[in-house]
């Protein structure tokens, strides 16, 4: 997997929302823990200088010993970061997944969120502490102002993250809200040179072959059915992406005749399977205008889906030109049609589903990987 801006603000922000499915690599979850860790031990160092350097001017100036006190906090921070890591990977394993707590009472999403970070500090503190010894933050050796401060700024430091923690939270939800609302404005753009070719079509035909225009013009209403019926759900049966992929297939065939053919093998059990609503149609758009519609003599699409193992399985293949043609004056390359599917799948499913287009000889295939464990 390519390690790239966009995948990096991503995986960021899936750890900050622990209910999120996860983006990247996981071992990437871990280098957002150390540096959150890395940046507590540097406002816990602080404290401490405050706290313990008051009539010893010299000691701010002394950058070994920030260094080494900063070693101990980190190792205390690193300690208990990663059991709250831990303790939230092995409960979201044990769940089936941490989004099953979006259904949740807010009550108890709170206690979940709020409690297992609490506890893992009250039992990560001591045993970091230990790790550094524990004449480092002995209580009999501080006076009574000395621990009220220290209760005081702790209570103050939780309080501030509670704060920058519930700021993050709700940034994200609003990233999300403007994703979505990005979506439906894309998926309710229909393409104006469609629209108008077949509606060219059916005038051209009215006269000469009204069966066939009528045809046409049932496929065409199915069509904006359709796709104007799945904008207002997240999520769609893969039979209903498939029954409107072949609408689509059949207002391009009525126009180019014999150069188009197409052929849909799909497993029962896949068709039962919901995904992204309008996911498919556009790979589909993708393989006749740029692989197939060129050509003299056309070519054929193909569909596929089948469950393997965990995953649903979709390809869409064509035999026409390939991913090396160049592209064709006045179309749009297939570039943002790509780019949008995939940022709908980070958006739907972390990182854990994958959109690959591979050469074939003649032709290009499209292969979508979906996983069957991740609510869309």
């Amino acid at each position: 997997m390519k390690i790239d801006t966009a995948l990096l603000a991503a995986s960021q922000r899936s750890w900050w929302d622990s209910s999120a499915p996860r983006v990247g690599p996981y071992w990437l979850q871990w280098v957002w823990t150390f540096l959150f860790c890395a940046a507590l031990a540097v406002g816990f160092t602080v404290i401490g200088f405050m706290l313990y350097a008051q009539g010893s001017p010299g000691a701010w100036r002394n950058m070994p010993g920030w260094a080494y006190w900063y070693g101990k906090n980190l190792v205390v921070c690193l300690v208990i970061g990663s059991m709250i890591h831990i303790t939230f990977d092995v409960l979201g394993w044990l769940m089936g997944g941490l989004h099953r707590t979006k259904t949740w009472a807010p009550w108890q999403r709170t206690l979940f969120f709020s409690g297992i970070p609490l506890t893992c500090s009250v039992v990560g503190w001591p045993l970091g502490v230990s790790l550094i010894g524990t004449k480092t933050w002995s209580l009999s050796a501080m006076s009574g102002n000395a621990i009220a401060a220290s209760v005081l700024l702790s209570l103050l430091l939780t309080v501030v993250f509670h704060q920058f923690f519930s700021i993050k939270a709700r940034q994200v939800e609003a990233e999300k809200r403007e994703a979505e609302a990005q979506l439906r404005l894309l998926q309710g753009q229909i393409e104006p040179h469609f629209l108008f070719n077949t509606l060219a079509g059916v005038i051209s035909l009215i006269d000469h072959e009204p069966a066939k225009a009528k045809q046409m013009l049932q496929d065409f209403t199915e069509y904006l059915r359709g796709s104007l019926g799945q904008l207002r759900s997240g999520s769609t049966p893969l039979a209903q992406e498939l029954e409107l992929a072949e609408h689509y297939l059949r207002l391009l065939g009525a126009r180019m005749d014999d150069r188009l053919r197409w052929h849909i093998e799909v497993d029962d059990a896949a068709r039962q399977v919901k995904v992204p609503p309008l996911l498919l149609q556009p790979l589909v758009e993708n393989a006749i205008h740029h692989g197939l519609e060129p050509q003299l003599e056309g070519g054929t699409v193909r569909l596929s889906a089948q469950l393997q193992g965990r995953e649903l399985v979709l390809q869409v293949s064509d035999d026409g030109r390939g991913l090396d043609a160049p592209q064709r004056p006045g179309r749009k390359g297939a570039g943002v049609a790509l780019r949008n599917i995939r940022e709908r799948l980070l958006s739907c499913y972390g990182g854990q589903a994958s959109l690959d287009l591979q050469p074939l000889q003649p032709g290009t295939r499209a292969v979508l990987r979906l996983p069957l464990d991740v609510a869309t």
